[in-house]
Order: C-alpha cells, then structure tokens, then sequence
C-alpha cells in the first residue's frame, strides 16, 4: 500500500516530500483550499513550514479546517484573496527526515516510487517509474518505456502492480491485456 503523498510526483529529489497542493482561493481574506497528500489530511500541520518546490517559499499553517475533500487553511504571509490566486496549484514540500518512518513492509511513500525500474514477472525490462498521478479515480503509474516513444499510464494497483520491491530497485508490472 502506497502512502499518498503527490499528485502528480516526478521529482527524482528523495529529499523532500511532496505534501499538499494549494488550490483555489476560498472567500476573500486570504484563506485557501488545500488538498493534503498525507494520510491523515490534518497531519499536513504537524511536519513544520511548508515550502515550494524550488524552497524559495516558505508556508507556516496558522489556521484549517475540514472541508468536504479538502481542508480550508490560512497560510502566514498570505493576506488577502488576491495572494492566495497567486498560489493556486502550488505543490508544497517538508524535508523527508519531517515525517514519521514507514514501519509496514507494504507502506512507501510515493516519491519512493519514482527511477525504479519496472519489469514483467519474467523479469523482462518494461522502463522506469517517472511519475505517480491521481486524478480522482486512484493512482495511476507512468511509466518510460525501455524503446522510447509514448510512456505507459497503468493503473497502480495489487493486481498491475503486484511487487514494489524499493531496497532492490524494481517493482513488477503485469500489464494488462489490450480488448479488442
């Protein structure tokens, strides 16, 4: 089982952690919707400032609530509806040595995921893992394939992905089969 922790997530820097992506400003002083990418979305609070992808940004949480599918926050240095549309589907990272250590064998962060190669159960060489999605419906894994041309989008489930080995390095990919 995957933690979630971006959306989309290709970023070969296993430094940082992709945690929570701003979205649309919510009313007019200041406040944003934010979807959090941890496994409790309240937790998103607890790993210290927030920063942008190139960390020239950085974002305490001074206020949230709970919101239907997303939590409703007040960033510091975040005033007024026109500075929260500036940071609309901004991507928000914390250090990895922030968040608490995986105990579960089946349990990895996602950015884990990402520059292990994928190959068939035979073993056969499919790619690389370049980037995790979620559009809504689950994860979907992609996937540059070894011959180049247009990468592999495959769902990220047990049943196509049924071994995610990261100390070796690889995950197996069963592909499916193509209907006709």
């Amino acid at each position: 089982m995957a933690r979630s922790d971006s959306k989309p997530l290709n970023s070969a820097d296993k430094s940082r952690v992709c945690v929570a992506r701003i979205g649309a400003a919510h009313g007019v002083r200041g406040e944003i919707k934010l979807w959090s990418f941890t496994e409790d979305p309240a937790a998103v609070a607890d790993y210290g400032p927030l920063e942008t992808q190139d960390g020239k940004r950085q974002f305490e949480i001074e206020s949230m609530r709970a919101a239907k599918d997303h939590v409703v926050v007040r960033l510091s240095g975040v005033e007024d509806r026109t500075a929260a549309e500036k940071l609309t589907n901004t991507d928000l990272y914390v250090p990895r040595d922030r968040l608490p250590p995986i105990d579960e064998d089946d349990t990895y962060y996602h950015s884990d995921i990402i520059g292990l190669a994928a190959v068939t159960p035979d073993g056969v060489a499919l790619g690389k893992v370049t980037a995790l999605y979620n559009f809504g419906a689950g994860d979907l894994i992609e996937i540059a394939t070894a011959q180049g041309g247009e990468p592999l989008l495959l769902p990220f489930s047990n049943a196509v992905v049924p071994v995610v080995d990261v100390p070796g390095g690889k995950l197996t990919v069963v592909v499916p089969s193509v209907i006709e």
